[in-house]
């Protein structure tokens, strides 16, 4: 599943091009279109050979496997350079084949679902084996949940599978699957050589700390261990077994750089890249970070969102009918023209809970919810909450009377937010839900956490009425949303097991809809199930997502083909410099 985001970044021959046009719709009735990416183009022939790049990471990954539960975008960031992607993403998320590792892929097969890799014969990991379908299946065993033994944070679709083995020819790999999943492009990514996913230890220990070999246009060879770094970068150097175009690059200095010292670093002409879409949430101004001299700040929606999760298990919200009724108050157009205007981004609120605004397939369903504050009056009073008295303000203080309060059988009606402290962001959109919600009766009480107890001590514990916090998008819809929507389960003792689902609230309805979309095989089949299944999480109301998030990245004004990359990852062999 995606791992709990609470700071932004800083991801056939097979199915035609026209079977993956599935229609990006806009927002109902038109409006604004997202901005997918910025990125500082230039042509390979522009940019010069040589040099190191300084990328900022948030810190040293602590692991170098992006399967275990102590991954971080910066561990997928350093896969990303050095290990096999077999389908790259446009802006869009759509997946093409990598030239680089596959010279096709076919489904041969609905029932049972059998996809065929015709490996790249050139491809070579750094220690001069081929890649083949020994690694495929080794990685199949690592993460289909059926051992105990291999500490592994999720099965994504490996579970799906019912054998990996040779194809009919000596670079093809043949997947059978024993019930259909449809985002099968985003297994196999990345891929790890057998040596380090082929046994338990290797899997848990080895690939934790170093890799066996790896098989990108850049090489981690130097690196023994990530230990031995103690803080400082990361270097992957140019690849001299890659097989593809040459990088242009020397290496690139994976740097650790916390948020808050990064317009320092980039002043001080000790980063290249830097993503600074953190450092503005937490208050520093966007024209501070545009102004750097040397840097040209991008900026783009973020493969992330930003969502109010309401507590559907416990407290007052677990009525379904006040549950509604308080989404319903939420003025998500104002919140997101509150945060991202300033920014230099179209104001888009988000409307979907499992595909973004710059996927294939994105369609705005907010409005099954019937969002509005006279809606939501009407269904506070039918539902019992009746606005009483206001409470007298302080007369001898000259303090006004606070807003008139909601009560039902004499209870009057209070709700929490918990927020994350030090955002910036989070305190300006805890304003704007407070005036919002006190408009409608319903007082709102602001509880900022630490970002080191907000989920655990919190979130997953059910510790809240509302709760604010950023959310990684699925690159491949909707198999990795699945469990969060889900429907809790009962267990033998008679509670409630809420799994990932963190607003403890779902439907039989919804389960199925998912369950059938992430089976489809058919894009618009797929698509369509997804829109109905969104449709019923909307009227559900578990949560609301308010808008995509912004990625704002600076990067030095010579550097070509970095930027805000939103969906797409960097073609890591075309960057560069194009002067020095």
């Amino acid at each position: 599943m995606p791992q709990p985001h609470p700071r932004p970044y800083g991801t056939l021959a097979v199915v035609g091009a026209a079977a993956l046009g599935v229609v990006l719709a806009a927002c109902s009735g038109g409006g604004p279109a997202p901005k997918a990416s910025d990125l500082s183009s230039a042509d390979r022939a522009k940019v010069t050979a040589g040099g190191t790049l300084r990328w900022a990471l948030d810190a040293a990954p602590t692991t170098l496997n992006t399967f275990q539960a102590d991954a971080t975008p910066d561990t997928s960031l350093l896969a990303e350079a050095v290990l096999p992607t077999l389908f790259t993403l446009d802006q869009h998320a759509d997946a093409t084949p990598d030239p680089d590792y596959l010279t096709g892929v076919e489904q041969t097969s609905q029932q049972p679902q059998t996809i065929v890799y015709h490996l790249n014969p050139q491809a070579v990991w750094s220690d001069g084996k081929p890649l083949s379908a020994a690694d495929f299946a080794a990685q199949w065993q690592a993460l289909n949940g059926r051992s105990s033994a291999y500490w592994t944070a999720r099965t994504d679709g490996y579970d799906s599978i019912a054998s990996v083995g040779q194809g009919a020819g000596p670079h093809d790999v043949k997947v059978v699957f024993a019930k259909p999943y449809a985002a099968w492009k985003g297994l196999f990514t990345p891929l790890y050589p057998a040596a380090a996913t082929g046994t338990a230890d290797a899997f848990n220990d080895g690939s934790h700390a170093r890799l066996a070999a790896d098989a990108g246009p850049f090489t981690l060879s130097g690196l023994k261990d990530l230990k031995q770094l103690q803080g400082g970068p990361v270097t992957a150097v140019r690849n001299p077994h890659w097989w593809g175009a040459p990088a242009k690059l020397d290496a690139i200095a994976f740097t650790p750089a916390a948020p808050d010292t990064r317009l320092a670093a980039l002043r001080a002409g000790k980063l290249d890249i830097a993503d600074l879409s953190r450092a503005v949430e937490d208050g520093t101004p966007v024209g501070q970070a545009a102004s750097v001299p040397g840097t040209v700040l991008h900026r783009a929606s973020a493969p992330a969102f930003l969502q109010l999760t309401l507590n559907g298990g416990s407290g007052p919200l677990a009525d379904a009918d006040l549950r509604r009724a308080v989404a319903q108050a939420v003025d998500r157009a104002a919140i997101a023209d509150a945060v991202l205007k300033p920014l230099g981004l179209p104001v888009l609120p988000l409307g979907n809970h499992l595909v973004m605004a710059d996927q294939h397939g994105y369609e705005d369903d907010s409005s099954a919810l019937a969002p509005g504050a006279d809606n939501a009056t009407r269904h506070l009073d039918a539902a019992g909450w009746h606005l009483g008295p206001a409470p007298a303000g302080d007369a001898a203080h000259g303090a006004p009377a606070a807003a008139p309060v909601r009560t039902k059988d004499g209870h009057p009606l209070a709700l929490t937010l918990l927020t994350r402290t030090g955002s910036a962001e989070d305190a300006q959109v805890a304003r704007l839900l407070t005036d919002q919600l006190a408009k409608v009766g319903v007082p709102l009480r602001t509880v900022t956490v630490a970002g080191d107890s907000f989920f655990a001590d919190h979130v997953a514990a059910g510790s809240f009425d509302l709760a604010l916090f950023s959310w990684p998008a699925a690159r491949f819809p909707v198999a990795d949303e699945l469990p969060l929507y889900a429907k809790p389960s009962v267990q033998a003792d008679g509670s409630l097991n809420n799994g990932q689902n963190l607003s403890a609230t779902g439907t039989d309805e919804v389960d199925r809809l998912l369950a059938k979309a992430v089976a489809a095989l058919d894009p618009g089949t797929a698509a369509a199930l997804t829109t109905e299944a969104d449709t019923r999480i909307w009227q559900e109301a578990p949560s609301l997502p308010l808008f995509q998030r912004p990625e704002l990245v600076a990067v030095g004004s010579a550097v070509a083909n970095a930027g805000a990359f939103g969906f797409t990852a960097p073609r890591f062999q075309d960057l560069g410099f194009t002067h020095r």
